[in-house]
């Protein structure tokens, strides 16, 4: 199974060019160990799919702990920031990015995918949506990366 991730412009671009090591979420996917790509929707104003990425695991924890832990790597280098995005939530999650690959040409939803409307956080991928990507994926990544599995962890076991 795939996701479809919406993300600011800014940091799916940090995340494409490795300068963003792990997506922090408020939610995470129901069954983590069914995801094999996540796909990144840039919102606002790209609103277009612009690449990937594949991930090994995600990291549950109160907010505060996983500024602590990952914030040098977030790509966000205000704090407050940060903490802003998790205000009202206990735990928060880091979904660590493992590789990533950028299309050479985006994938606009609204002319590829039938009855499109964006996701709040993500959405899980149907069948076809998933071929249409495919086709955008280089088979040397697709082999590469089919192995891996999505494990979810807590802060004490990361």
């Amino acid at each position: 199974m795939n996701a479809l991730l919406a993300i600011k412009p800014e940091f799916a671009e940090k995340i494409l060019s490795g300068k963003k090591q792990y997506e922090f979420r408020r939610t995470v996917f129901r069954d983590t160990a069914e995801i094999e790509l996540i796909y990144l929707y840039a919102s606002s104003p790209l609103k277009e799919i612009v690449g990937l990425f594949t991930s090994e695991r995600i990291i549950e924890a109160p907010p505060e702990e996983l500024w602590e832990l990952y914030g040098s790597e977030s790509g966000i280098e205000n704090r407050d920031r940060f903490m802003t995005y998790f205000d009202g939530v206990d735990t928060g999650f880091a979904i660590e990015v493992n590789d990533t690959h950028r299309f050479q040409q985006s994938v606009d939803p609204n002319i590829d995918f039938n009855g499109f409307s964006p996701p709040m956080s993500f959405n899980y991928l149907d069948d076809r949506e998933n071929e249409i990507l495919r086709q955008h994926v280089p088979r040397s990544f697709r082999e590469k990366t089919a192995p891996t599995k999505l494990t979810r962890y807590t802060s004490d076991q990361a």
